[in-house]
């Protein structure tokens, strides 16, 4: 069994379309997988978010969302301003727990950065990886802010005594130009590894099962269930 984190840089980075893609790669190779977001904002009831996203473009069907608040503001926030209860990632633990127990891999998709905030206490998704020792994704954007976002989370990442799975690009540009370039030399000397992927932008519009899993295929690494070489091979 296997359990991985998935946080960003910040919000807009890719997350999501990861997250699809790691559950497609393990569907792809016949194994169970599960997704659980702990905290959906942005969206209000009845309204297609993250989750149903996956679903679309991976075909898991083992998924939970444990929390949903309108306001797109961190999840702490966000609860404060709707008037509800703010998501236990307490809880969260112990389904991840339980999943673990029946699927090969069980995804956890944060919400915006590592240190955002699920309850008024200071919950973090760092807090919630460490309780259940799983290894956190990092995905990241490219382009002016890369490195100070990156290392700052990869600094908080070793604060907290999380490993790290790698860095995953998250919207790769078809025409890459001097900024993006650069960012991937950066980005894998803030990891000291090459990079575990770079999924193309606009991956997450794909319509067709079997060509997002084959994006999914190319644009992970080895370790994360693809083929990944590199942007620039």
């Amino acid at each position: 069994m296997s359990v991985l984190v998935v946080t960003g840089t910040g919000t807009g980075v890719g997350k999501t379309v990861v997250t699809a893609a790691l559950a497609a790669l393990a569907l792809a190779r016949g194994s169970t997988a599960a997704v659980v977001k702990p905290a959906q904002t942005g969206r209000a009831a009845g309204e297609p978010g993250d989750v149903d996203e996956v679903i679309r473009l991976s075909g898991v069907t083992t998924t939970f969302e444990l929390g949903r608040f309108p306001c797109p503001l961190p999840p702490a926030a966000a609860a404060r301003a709707a008037g509800t209860p703010p998501v236990s990632l307490s809880a969260a633990a112990t389904l991840v727990r339980e999943l673990a127990a029946s699927n090969r891999l069980v995804v956890v998709d944060g919400t915006g950065g590592l240190l955002d905030r699920y309850d008024e206490e200071g919950a973090t998704i760092a807090d919630l990886a460490r309780a259940l020792r799983a290894q956190v994704l990092v995905v990241a954007r490219v382009g002016g802010d890369t490195v100070n976002h990156t290392a700052l989370t990869l600094e908080s990442l070793a604060h907290h005594g999380l490993d790290l799975a790698g860095i995953v690009i998250g919207r790769w540009p078809a025409a890459p130009g001097p900024a993006e370039l650069s960012s991937v030399a950066d980005l894998e000397m803030l990891a000291a590894r090459p990079l575990a992927g770079a999924l193309p932008e606009g991956m997450g519009g794909l319509r067709d099962r079997r060509a997002f899993t084959e994006a999914a295929r190319q644009g992970l690494g080895v370790t994360l269930g693809g083929a990944f070489r590199g942007p620039l091979s």
